[in-house]
C-alpha cells in the first residue's frame, strides 16, 4: 500500500473526527441558554456555585482515567509561579461563567452573543498588545467596526454594553493567561477550578442549610438537571481541545461563531428579547468585521 496515500486517509480521517467533536462542542455550547433557563427559579448565583464544584470533581474523574495522582497534582504543587498563573486563569474563567448565566437568566442572551461574536477581536487585540503579534490592515478594519457597533450601541440605548463586553474581555483575558500554561486541557480545567472548588462547596451547605439554595426552590427534576452541570461544562471544552489538534486554527475559528449565532436565535425568536433595528446595524457591523478579520486569519494561516 502507498504510504502517502495512507497519510492522506488518516489526516482525512483525523480532520473528519476533529470537526465532528468541534461541532457537537459548538451545538452544546449553542443551546447551553435553554438548559440554564430551565434551573430558573434556582438563583443564579447558586448555579454559578454548584457549576464550579461540580465543573472541578467531573474534571478531576476524567483526568484521573488518563493520569495517575502525581501527575495531575505534582506540577501544580510544586510550582507557586504555575499555582498563581492558573488561579487567575480561574478566577477569569469563573467570572466569566458567573457574567453568563446570570445574563441568559436576568434576559440578555442577545446582548451576551454579542460578547461572544466581538471576543475573537478583543483576543487579537491582547495579543498585538502583550504578545506583539502584528496587526493587519483586514484586522485594523475588523477592529475598527466592532467599535463603531460598540458606539452606536451605546448612543442608541445610553447605556454601556458591559455584559457583552465583560463577556469578551474576560473570555479574552484568560485566553492570553492560558498561552502561557502547556498542561493538557483536564489538568488545566482541574487547576482553574481546584482554589475556587472548596469555597463554592462551603457556599452551597450554608446556603442549602440556612433553606436559600437549590432544595428550597427547585422541583425535583431540575435539582437533577442542576448535577449534570460540571458535565455539561467539561464536555464541551474536551470536545473543543480533542478538535483543536485535528483541525487547522481557520476552521476552529469560523466554526466558533455558530454557538453565538444559536444564542442570538434563542434570543430573538424563542425567548423573544428586544431586538429593534439599532441593534441589527450594530451586528451586521460587528458581523462585516468578522468577515475583515477571518480573512485576515485565512491569509496568515496560508503563509
Amino acid at each position: 500500500m502507498d504510504k502517502s496515500n495512507t497519510n492522506s486517509d488518516n489526516n482525512r480521517s483525523e480532520y473528519k473526527e476533529g470537526l465532528i467533536a468541534l461541532l457537537i462542542c459548538m451545538l452544546l455550547w449553542g443551546i447551553l441558554p435553554v438548559y440554564w433557563k430551565a434551573l430558573v427559579p434556582i438563583s443564579s448565583w447558586v448555579i454559578i456555585l454548584y457549576r464550579v464544584l461540580l465543573a472541578c470533581i467531573v474534571g478531576i474523574i476524567m483526568a484521573r482515567t488518563k493520569y495517575s495522582w502525581g501527575e495531575i497534582f505534582n506540577p501544580i504543587l510544586k510550582d507557586k509561579k504555575k499555582a498563581a498563573t492558573y488561579f487567575c486563569a480561574g478566577a477569569l474563567i469563573t467570572a466569566n461563567w458567573s457574567t453568563y448565566i446570570w445574563a441568559v437568566n436576568a434576559g440578555y442572551v442577545i446582548q451576551s452573543s454579542i460578547g461572544y461574536y466581538i471576543e475573537p477581536l478583543v483576543v487579537c487585540a491582547l495579543a498585538i498588545i502583550i504578545f506583539k503579534e502584528k496587526l493587519t490592515t483586514f484586522k485594523l478594519i475588523a477592529f475598527m467596526l466592532a467599535t463603531l457597533a460598540i458606539v452606536i450601541q451605546l448612543v442608541h440605548f445610553r447605556a454601556f454594553p458591559g455584559i457583552a463586553l465583560g463577556l469578551a474581555s474576560s473570555f479574552a483575558i484568560y485566553a492570553a493567561v492560558k498561552k502561557r500554561v502547556s498542561e493538557s486541557p483536564l489538568i488545566s480545567l482541574v487547576y482553574e477550578t481546584m482554589f475556587f472548588a472548596p469555597l463554592a462547596l462551603i457556599a452551597i451547605i450554608y446556603l442549602e442549610a440556612t433553606g436559600k439554595g437549590a432544595l428550597a426552590v427547585a422541583a425535583p427534576y431540575q435539582y437533577i438537571m442542576l448535577m449534570f452541570a460540571g458535565l455539561l461544562t467539561v464536555i464541551p471544552l474536551a470536545l473543543f481541545a480533542h478538535a483543536a489538534k485535528k483541525v487547522p486554527l481557520i476552521t476552529l475559528g469560523l466554526m466558533e461563531y455558530i454557538s453565538p449565532t444559536m444564542g442570538m436565535i434563542l434570543g430573538v425568536f424563542f425567548y423573544h428579547e428586544p431586538f429593534d433595528f439599532i441593534m441589527f446595524i450594530s451586528l451586521v457591523i460587528i458581523w462585516i468585521g468578522l468577515v475583515f478579520f477571518t480573512i485576515s486569519e485565512i491569509k496568515e494561516n496560508r503563509s
